[in-house]
């Protein structure tokens, strides 16, 4: 990692989940002092105002040292704690533990690499969007699913953007940007991200799609062959025709904290993460001037009659990109055997202990599987 952890003490510090993310509190210690600890084993779990997530070992080591306590609540790039083998003196981690400053955060990052949230006018339509990392490679385009934003992506945007540039958006009626749709179908909406590309001059891009953003990244590889460099699929729409219709009609429907807390659940194999804060921050969102009618629309339009109503993942083969799927193998919303429609030649991961938010989930596996696709 850094110097300290070439004189044999590897930090544990407060991670940097997202662009907005300042603080976390310290919910609880998942290891001892004295255990060994694997990469990416889970150490200790970290509450922000988002959500609410394990912190994985990003090196192998023995944690010699809790610095943090339960409900402590401490600025990103805190100490946590400190991983040091054996011969490592208790003296020199207290040295080390008394010496650290924590760095302001984005310290250490140039203005290029720094994230940031930006907007864009995209035929009349204000859509917020964010860009982090560095270089001049074809960046890594996220798109989100149905009722999503690019938080989605908390986990994921930092650590492909180590070796990438990364662009993330909120979709038309989403998130942050202006409440109206360019059309309510698959091909209408992967038309308008084409038309985003154009107004940010990207002239391709490596698409990495969430569920129903799975399926707008394969309309677009059809549709637009030329500005796609290849096709990353996560718990992807537009594989097969089922879909929990429950789930998004609920999700639409559901007017309070009490009736949304389980629909969001049926997200995650542990329903843990579903802080208070994300229930109120879907409800916020759900609540602003037309979203209510612009979700039920959207949502008869992509989901007709509680089916698919496109499946443009199924001629990916006609184009011949470069695919990668992966799935939660305990997706409620869309099966993990869809993974199993992805075309010939294509990388299938299905990963156990996740459901359709496979990328918070395994974000440790996701991202490996991402950077191994794009090439970083």
């Amino acid at each position: 990692m850094d110097d300290s952890t070439r004189a044999g003490i590897t930090p544990i510090v407060m991670p940097k989940w997202g662009l907005s993310m300042k603080v976390g509190t310290v919910m609880s210690w998942l290891v001892e002092e004295g255990a060994e600890i694997s990469v990416g084993t889970p150490i200790l779990e970290v509450e922000t105002e988002k959500i609410a997530k394990a912190v994985e070992a990003p090196d192998p080591g023995t944690l010699r040292r809790k610095v943090a306590q339960d409900g402590d609540t401490l600025p990103v790039k805190a100490l946590l704690g400190v991983m040091a083998e054996a011969e490592v003196s208790n003296a020199d981690i207290d040295a080390y533990v008394a010496a650290y400053v924590t760095p302001a955060d984005g310290e250490g990052e140039d203005a290029e690499a720094a994230p940031a949230c930006q907007f864009a006018e995209v035929d009349g339509l204000r859509i917020r969007y964010a860009r982090k990392g560095t270089g001049n490679g074809v960046p890594v385009l996220f798109i989100h699913g149905f009722g999503g934003d690019l938080d989605n992506w908390l986990f994921n945007i930092d650590a492909v953007g180590e070796k990438s540039p990364v662009i993330a958006l909120d979709l038309p009626g989403h998130g942050q940007s202006t409440a109206r749709l360019p059309g309510t179908s698959i091909a209408a909406l992967a038309g308008f991200v084409a038309r985003f590309m154009d107004v940010l001059e990207v002239e391709q891009a490596h698409l990495v799609g969430h569920s129903m953003g799975g399926a707008i990244a394969a309309q677009m590889a059809l549709d637009h062959p030329r500005r796609v460099a290849s096709v990353a699929l996560i718990a992807s729409a537009g594989l097969g025709p089922e879909i929990n219709a429950g789930y998004t009609e609920d999700f639409v429907a559901a007017p309070s904290r009490r009736e949304l807390k389980p629909v969001l659940e049926q997200l995650f194999a542990n329903p843990e993460p579903v802080s208070r804060q994300m229930v109120d921050d879907v409800l916020k969102y759900k609540r602003l001037d037309g979203v209510g009618e612009l979700l039920g629309a959207l949502s008869r339009g992509v989901f007709s009659g509680g089916r698919q109503a496109e499946q443009p993942g199924l001629r990916l083969k006609e184009t011949g990109k470069s695919v990668l799927v992966i799935w939660g193998r305990e997706d409620r919303i869309i099966p993990a055997h869809h993974a199993g429609s992805a075309p010939p030649g294509a990388t299938v991961e299905v990963l156990d202990g996740a459901g359709h938010m496979v990328q918070m989930e395994r974000a440790n596996d996701v991202n490996r599987l991402l950077k191994q696709h794009v090439g970083v």
